[in-house]
């Protein structure tokens, strides 16, 4: 069947949340991705931040395949050890205490916002379920993380929204303070707006979120599904600042392209979920945490924390050294990066792809450039040098 038939035959059978390009895309090696006419494209948006080794990995395909004849799934009314050396991981990076796993980004931080939910109720009083949150925020499609959403766009139709969340402008100190009350349980921030515009916290910003954190006794939830597992040079963002997460989420490269989530938390937070107060039946099943080992154990064996440091930096000179005039700023940390332009986005991102480079864009009229975090300086000549062409 041909690429424009399988694309009729998708219109016809799966409903239209997604504006999808023209390509069916059936394989992938590395850093490239294949589609069903033969042609390949240099991928430099990872599956939105997910394929942190690329594509078809060996060893991550052995591994998965090894852990598949062996134990896929049993529910967690059972433990599996994938899981819970996952979790040991997760806690020894993140020097958080107890972790909790599912499906997506969505999920977890809808788990987030219900412990912090908790913890308000039974430490602040009944009414202390607030959840401050940002303008220009995503956090997820399910109801709760929809709420915690800052972008009215994105919430029309979905009303009435669940109450208790109020909106801030990011990097707002004042206002931040302003919204902060006696019901406030939590904030939860990205330390980089990715979808929102690639927009980064400031200092100043952060030292007021300390302050109502210490202060006023609020929890700091952390967004890190896609600024976590080492996208932005470290392997949480927030580890490059002074904030003190209470929850962070997780979800993207933790699976390195398998769907998990999870969410590390304060033990006396943590300790605020107790059976029957949150589940799921797939989270952190033996396959995703086996992928999860997989890709932590990557960091330390291919040492990918330094070349995201180093890329980063040869990345944003190669765009700077355009010295282009549709450009108007870089920005971003480690293989997060946001080029502002004066073209609209969306030509830009369909003339890139029409030249063998996949892009996505953000708020604000910005490029936004994820690469796998194994990307070789070969790739981003390459990739910079088709940005030059449809600049």
């Amino acid at each position: 069947m041909t690429s424009e038939a399988l694309i009729a035959l998708g219109e016809q059978v799966t409903m239209h949340t997604f504006n999808r390009a023209d390509k069916v895309m059936v394989s992938g090696q590395g850093t490239y991705v294949t589609d069903l006419e033969g042609n390949k494209y240099l991928d430099f948006i990872s599956g939105i931040a997910c394929n942190v080794l690329g594509h078809a990995d060996p060893g991550f395909v052995a591994h998965l395949s090894q852990q598949a004849g062996k134990l896929i799934h049993v529910s967690n009314l059972f433990w599996h050890e994938p899981g819970i050396h996952l979790a040991e991981k997760l806690v020894n990076l993140s020097g958080l205490d107890q972790v909790f796993f599912a499906n997506s980004g969505a999920e977890a931080n809808e788990a987030a916002l219900k412990l912090a939910r908790k913890w308000g109720i039974e430490t602040k009083g009944p009414d202390a379920y607030e959840i401050i949150s940002m303008k220009q925020s995503f956090h997820g499609r399910t109801m709760a993380t929809l709420t915690a959403t800052g972008q009215p766009a994105l919430q029309t139709g979905f009303e009435p929204l669940l109450p208790g969340f109020s909106y801030v402008a990011f990097n707002d100190s004042q206002a931040l303070i302003e919204a902060v009350n006696p019901n406030t349980a939590a904030v939860i921030v990205e330390v980089i707006q990715g979808e929102g515009g690639v927009n980064q916290l400031t200092p100043e910003f952060i030292e007021t979120v300390n302050q109502i954190q210490d202060e006023a006794n609020v929890l700091v939830i952390i967004d890190e599904v896609q600024t976590g597992i080492g996208r932005t040079g470290t392997m949480f963002a927030y580890q490059q600042t002074a904030l003190k997460p209470d929850i962070i989420s997780l979800a993207k490269g933790l699976g390195g392209g398998y769907p998990i989530g999870a969410i590390v938390a304060k033990k006396d937070v943590a300790n605020h979920f107790q059976p029957g107060d949150h589940g799921t039946t797939f989270g952190g099943n033996p396959l995703a945490t086996a992928a999860g080992n997989y890709i932590l154990d990557a960091f330390e064996e291919r040492n990918l924390l330094a070349n995201v440091q180093d890329k980063s930096a040869y990345l944003i000179e190669a765009i700077t050294k355009l010295n282009h005039p549709d450009v108007t700023e870089i920005k971003g940390q480690g293989l997060l990066i946001g080029i502002g332009l004066t073209k609209p986005v969306a030509d830009v991102v369909k003339e890139a792809s029409n030249l063998g480079l996949l892009v996505t864009s953000s708020k604000g009229n910005v490029l936004r450039l994820l690469p796998p975090l194994n990307v070789g300086k070969d790739e981003i000549d390459q990739a910079v040098a088709i940005l030059a062409q449809v600049l």
